[in-house]
């Protein structure tokens, strides 16, 4: 019987090795050093938060010391939108969408683009009930801030993408 559950436990263990599944490594960088052209920016910030973590990347804060940076994330555009899906019969509001909209580039000092205007544009659907504002208002914030971790993950993976400079 021990045997029994100990073969069943393994079974998964086996598949999932054979067929070549692997945790996500942290992303590898061509470059050592970058400056996040974003001030104030919410995504800006995180993402800063993330390479720090990382450990691989170095980020410039100081404007001044632009030059020194290997690449520069020009933040273009950073948007968020929230826009009337569904109405019932009554012409109140029962759905909203709620759009995240990211603009940037990626060069060189010299100026040379490594990654050209490029926007990800991320949305979540969300209900409305005039009875459930204020809950309604932090699930809103909640998926502003769900979104934002999408989009600094899609951001990695791009940067990661980058193979010379």
């Amino acid at each position: 019987m021990l045997q029994r559950r100990l073969l069943l436990a393994l079974a998964p263990v086996a598949v999932l090795a054979a067929c070549g599944f692997e945790l996500r490594k942290a992303p590898k960088f061509v470059f050592t050093s970058l400056f996040v052209g974003a001030p104030n920016s919410p995504v800006g910030n995180e993402l800063k938060r993330y390479l720090a973590s990382v450990g691989s990347v170095q980020v410039v804060n100081d404007p001044k010391q632009i030059n020194t940076a290997q690449v520069i994330l020009d933040v273009l555009q950073e948007q968020r939108e929230k826009v009337v899906v569904g109405m019932n019969s009554a012409g109140q509001v029962t759905e909203f969408q709620l759009r995240l909209r990211f603009r940037f580039r990626l060069r060189t000092p010299q100026g040379k683009e490594l990654i050209p205007d490029t926007e990800i544009l991320l949305q979540r659907d969300i209900s409305f009930s005039e009875s459930a504002v204020l809950s309604k208002e932090a699930e809103e914030g909640l998926l502003y801030r769900d979104m934002q971790s999408d989009l600094v993950q899609q951001l990695m993976r791009r940067l990661a993408a980058v193979k010379e400079l």
